[in-house]
């Protein structure tokens, strides 16, 4: 398992007229915790757009527990589980210090420039084992 954090500060403008910040803007936030994790752990985007690659959102969902507000300190955790090999699954909790307001994943596949399903590139992989142990499955994939 690997993990990262990203702080964020709400926005007025992410706020609704009940003063909560608004379902749409958890999505982004999602966004910038799973571009920190994946560049904070060597597997930078930009990088496999540059090769020809991308992570296109397949599916996504989101719990929320408690409001978040306007000028809150808020923490983004970002959680890679399990080796991914054709797709990718990321955990999310958004927490205000140690209360949890929501959670979500995002679920992800790899493909090249022609959008065709591919497996992961060379690169990816190669970071991946610096944080899975490889497998007699895992190592199929290669």
């Amino acid at each position: 398992m690997i993990s990262s954090r990203a702080q964020i500060i709400p926005r007025y403008a992410e706020t609704d007229q009940m003063g909560f910040v608004a379902h749409a803007s958890y999505l982004p936030w999602l966004e910038i915790g799973r571009a920190g994790l994946l560049k904070e752990h060597k597997m930078d985007y930009r990088q496999f757009q540059a090769e020809g690659y991308w992570m296109p959102v397949l599916e996504f969902g989101l719990t929320f527990h408690q409001p978040a507000h306007y000028d809150d300190a808020l923490v983004i955790v970002t959680i890679l589980a399990n080796r991914p090999s054709f797709r990718i699954r990321l955990d999310y909790e958004i927490k205000r210090d140690e209360t949890l307001l929501a959670t979500g994943f995002t679920v992800q596949g790899f493909v090249n420039r022609l959008q065709r399903p591919v497996r992961p590139p060379a690169n990816f992989l190669a970071a991946l084992d610096l944080h899975f142990p490889r497998t007699k499955e895992t190592s199929a994939i290669r």
